[in-house]
């Protein structure tokens, strides 16, 4: 076995080695050796098994791609050579049906085993078949319209393959019915059993749902090679769009439509005869209930927002309005799952699927529910509230609105910021206007040669008679620092959060009044630029 695997990988180095130099070859010796690789790999496949079968079968898939594919470029050229390209064309018809009884070969033993232990692993390498079998398919159909404009009969070969086709077709049909019911059932039971559900029902659903799925490729397949014949594929079509759901513009055809809406009719027709008056009923009772429980929800919110902003536990804002909604939205869902009672569903099995849903929904939306989360600790901390100035994750305005994902800020400009909560709470919150009080800090430089005891005094009086400055605490007028081209005061007056940046431009104004009208200089950076010259 060994020596035989080490033979066949000495002739793919060989065979590789030869494609590589077959630029600088004539085209009819580059397909020759081509064409040798697969006879002498179809040869000895017969008498290979495990993983050396698998290799000889990838390198004959991988070498008859390669001529069909240099087929093909010789095909697209202006005016193809057939006399060079009929024997290659006729070549690879034979092996294609070489191909067909080899892979039927394969599926007839992979069925045979079937009922034993390890269904499933063969499950999967009738699978594999199926896809090979779909490349063979394609490629042959391709093989056929080449002989056919190269002038060669093969009519009979097309109506072989036609019937071939066709039976396929039959059969992936019946597969894939065959299928949606299992899988139907297999669901049917997961949602019975709810969080009981054991991983082997789990797992056949997954199962089920990967052999519709490959069904419905072949199917998919086995349909545009119908189309492209002028055969009839109606029923294949309808097939297709009852397990995949696909809707193509190959599908929806006139005669796909109107049989899916006949057979629709006809049974809604039946039922509108048998159970007509009960289901317009139901249909009332519905309607009703979630009417009602509308209204009901509107009342619940009043009351519930009554009760809330009364509340002694002070509620926020944000707080109120979260309560508030949900009392609504809570009693409109209890609505909505007694009118669907009132239709006939089995509220048990739809809870658990929603809990099965909510799991899967999960995973997939972790970064909203990362927001939700977020949410619902700003709404229990309460960092901010409706209204606040806030600065937080890069922003800084007044918090408008909040959802349990989301904030809404607007900025100082007047722009609509909508925030995820996470980025919120993940950052440093600075609420702004939370404290009654807040410090406006301020620094004036005076020149060296100025007065500092008079320039505190100036400094000290305009800080004293704004009006909006507050007198406890007590403003601070101090001298800070000594810098290159100035002596610095600091002034902090406190104030209201709402007049901080009234002050701050007000003193800003009248100290340079000041300053002008009592003869204190404000100094600026200055350099002195001495130039020396030399004589050459």
């Amino acid at each position: 076995m060994y020596k035989l695997f080490a033979q066949l990988l000495f002739l793919s180095c060989l065979t590789l080695t030869s494609l590589a130099s077959a630029n600088d070859m004539p085209l009819t010796s580059e397909f020759d050796k081509i064409q040798t690789a697969i006879d002498r790999d179809m040869a000895v496949l017969a008498t290979t098994k495990g993983e050396l079968k698998s290799f000889v079968e990838y390198r004959i898939s991988r070498n008859a791609s390669l001529l069909q594919d240099k087929l093909k470029q010789q095909m697209a050229e202006t005016s193809p050579n057939f006399s060079l390209l009929i024997p290659y064309i006729v070549k690879q018809l034979d092996f294609i049906h070489q191909a067909e009884d080899y892979f039927e070969s394969q599926k007839q033993a992979l069925m045979a085993q079937v009922g034993a232990d390890n269904d499933r692993n063969i499950m999967l390498q009738l699978v594999l078949v199926q896809r090979q079998q779909d490349q063979l398919y394609i490629a042959q159909s391709q093989l056929i319209t080449w002989a056919t404009l190269a002038g060669v009969d093969v009519e009979e070969q097309k109506q072989q393959f036609l019937n071939a086709l066709t039976k396929r077709a039959d059969d992936l049909d019946s597969f894939a019915h065959y299928n949606q019911s299992r899988l139907a059932q297999a669901v049917s039971d997961v949602t019975i059993a709810g969080k009981d559900a054991s991983s082997e029902q789990t797992a056949i659903v997954v199962e089920l749902k990967e052999r519709l799925e490959q069904s419905a490729v072949s199917l998919s397949t086995a349909i545009e090679l119908l189309d492209k014949y002028g055969q009839d594929a109606t029923l294949y079509k309808q097939t297709l769009f009852s397990t995949s759901g696909d809707i193509t513009q190959d599908v929806l055809n006139f005669d796909v439509a109107s049989s899916l809406l006949s057979d629709w009719m006809s049974v809604a027709k039946t039922q509108a005869l048998e159970n007509g008056a009960n289901v317009v009923f139901k249909l009332i009772m519905f309607c009703l209930i979630l009417f009602l429980s509308s209204l009901i929800g509107k009342v619940v919110k009043r009351l519930v927002q009554t009760t809330v902003s009364n509340s002694k536990l002070k509620f926020s804002l944000l707080l109120q309005d979260f309560f508030i909604s949900l009392s609504g939205k809570t009693v409109f869902a209890l609505g909505l799952l007694i009118g669907l009672s009132q239709l006939g569903f089995e509220l048990a099995p739809l809870l658990a699927g929603f809990g099965i849903a909510g799991v899967i929904i999960g995973f997939a939306l972790q970064d909203t529910l990362s927001n939700f989360a977020s949410g619902m600790m700003i709404l229990i901390y309460r960092p901010f509230d409706v209204g606040d100035l806030i600065n937080a994750a890069g922003v800084t305005g007044r918090v408008s609105h909040m959802s349990l994902v989301s904030t809404t800020i607007k900025t100082l400009d007047n722009q609509r910021l909508i925030i995820p909560n996470n980025k919120i709470w993940g950052d440093t919150i600075n609420n702004i206007t939370v404290e009654q009080q807040r410090r406006v800090d301020l620094t004036f430089g005076i020149g060296y040669s100025d007065n500092i005891e008079h320039a505190e005094k100036v400094l000290i009086d305009i800080v004293s008679a704004h009006p909006k400055v507050l007198t406890d605490p007590e403003p601070i007028v101090k001298l800070h620092t000594l810098g290159e081209s100035s002596v610095d005061f600091v002034v902090r007056p406190w104030v209201r959060p709402a007049d901080y940046w009234d002050v701050y431009w007000d003193i800003t104004r009248e100290v340079k009044m000041r300053f002008d009208a009592e003869g204190i200089s404000i100094p600026f950076p200055q350099r002195d630029v001495h130039i020396y010259q030399t004589s050459d």
